[in-house]
């Protein structure tokens, strides 16, 4: 498999994470309906409860993260390090952008 490159990979983390929350949350607010629930009120949560996990989702697992803080802090390689928390910053980035869009459009914030 090749391997992409450092702003490929930071521009697909960012959208990755975005994909999960705006995906997870409808096709939930969709469950919701159809078992009587209101549907805008479970969108609102789902994005909430979806945010680690479309990190988690967009950074490809842990265990390549872990693996690359752990050499970036024995092996001298700051680079790797530096990077990986790009990408993550980058993952959280698209997860707050959609958990943000999902807040807009269903207006769950607002009270009577």
């Amino acid at each position: 498999m090749k391997e992409i490159g450092f702003f490929p990979s930071l521009i697909e983390s960012y959208f990755l994470a975005l994909g999960v929350i705006l995906g997870g949350s409808l096709i939930g607010g969709i469950a919701a309906f159809l078992t009587g629930q209101p549907p805008l009120t479970a969108i609102f949560r789902y994005s909430s409860a979806l945010r680690i996990w479309a990190i988690i989702a967009a950074i490809g697992g842990t265990f390549d993260t872990v693996y690359s803080f752990e050499k970036g802090f024995l092996e001298g390689g700051t680079k790797d390090l530096f990077k990986q928390f790009i990408l993550i910053l980058s993952a959280m980035g698209g997860a707050q952008t959609g958990a943000k869009l999902i807040y807009w459009l269903t207006q769950e914030h607002t009270t009577l």
